[in-house]
């Protein structure tokens, strides 16, 4: 049986000071997990539907973007469930959250991932235009960073166990096809 595929998704808007923390967390666990065919590392300005194209094909998701519940620090990793996730409030319809895309994909019968895990990063300030964190989520990014990566790992690990690999954690490239003569 072929490892499972891992999708690790930062979200954000560069532009925005520190919405942007999805993509600056997933940028560093992306260079930290290099040649890691198990795990694949993308970053997304895109939201809603869009998202679609992204996550199809991926046996798990773990989704990396910035929340403001104003009820913990700034550099607080929050981890979440899709079911935890309140339904987006809708502006418009072309607007929809991380449940509702899944649920989305889902009902449209595509090749959704079986395991979702969200890491919402307190931030500060998501509404600034600015290309920089604020210095309290840039002080707390290389923990945020260690906290990612390891559960990744630990995820990966899990998968390589329940499929029976003995490759190594960090090099889970699916083993050739052998072809008889």
């Amino acid at each position: 049986m072929a490892p499972k595929k891992i999708l690790v998704l930062g979200l954000g808007n560069d532009i925005m000071r520190d919405d942007a923390v999805g993509l600056h967390v997933v940028r560093q666990v992306r260079q930290r997990l290099p040649d890691n065919s198990c795990i694949e590392v993308r970053e997304s300005t895109e939201m809603g539907l869009a998202l679609l194209d992204h996550v199809t094909g991926f046996d798990d998701l773990v989704i990396v973007d910035a929340v403001q519940t104003g009820a913990a620090q700034p550099g607080t990793v929050h981890v979440f469930a899709p079911t935890d996730l309140k339904p987006a409030r809708l502006v418009s319809p072309h607007l929809v959250g991380v449940g509702e895309m899944l649920a989305f994909g889902n009902a449209l019968g595509l090749e959704m991932p079986r395991r979702v895990v969200i890491y919402g990063i307190e931030v500060e300030d998501p509404f600034t235009v600015d290309t920089e964190l604020s210095r309290r989520l840039q002080c707390a990014l290389p923990e945020i960073i260690e906290h990612v990566t390891s559960a990744l790992l630990k995820l990966q690990a899990e998968n390589a166990a329940r499929v029976g690999s003995n490759q190594p954690n960090l090099h889970c490239a699916p083993e050739p096809n052998h072809t008889d003569g």
